[in-house]
């Protein structure tokens, strides 16, 4: 098997309903504009709060794709 090179970016998603579509969000966004998407990892998970309220979940997703020659 051949060597392989991938490059790991980070990302933050947001949803007003979950965690869950605040990730998805993130790897549906990043695959519009990158290929060979191979791995996404759940980094951080938080909220946003307005007046002690959540007003959206926020998922930091670190997401990797292979290298082209």
């Amino acid at each position: 098997m051949a060597e392989s090179v991938y490059k790991v970016i980070e990302l933050v998603g947001t949803s007003e309903e979950s965690w869950e579509k605040a990730a998805t969000a993130a790897v549906n966004r990043a695959g519009q504009t990158l290929r060979d998407l191979r791995v996404a990892e759940i980094a951080e998970l938080d909220m946003q709060l307005v007046d002690g309220k959540v007003s959206a979940y926020r998922a930091k997703v670190k997401v990797s794709f292979k290298y082209e020659e």
